[in-house]
């Protein structure tokens, strides 16, 4: 028969890792689960984005229908540069 320590140290070994790697899984279920929720949250803020942006763009468009089409300014003529005379 095996000597009853060793079998108790195993024993208490085995179980310390089995419960180690339970809470490991439970610790990768918890990111994972946050992780999702950060990724349907930035979906959402996307969605948001986008149609105030689609909503921008259409208001702007509808404002620049009612104008008139303006008009290019013609360039100023510059005045030509004073000549520095030296004597």
């Amino acid at each position: 028969m095996a000597n009853p320590t060793q079998n108790s140290a195993q024993n208490s070994a085995q179980n310390y890792f089995r419960k180690t790697e339970q809470g490991d899984d439970l610790l990768k279920r918890e990111r994972k689960k946050e992780r999702a929720a950060s990724t349907a949250k930035t979906a959402n803020l996307r969605e948001l984005r986008l149609a105030k942006e689609a909503a921008d763009k259409a208001e702007l468009e509808k404002q620049q229908a009612g104008r008139p089409a303006s008009r290019k300014r013609q360039p100023r003529a510059k005045p030509t540069p004073m000549l520095r005379l030296t004597y």
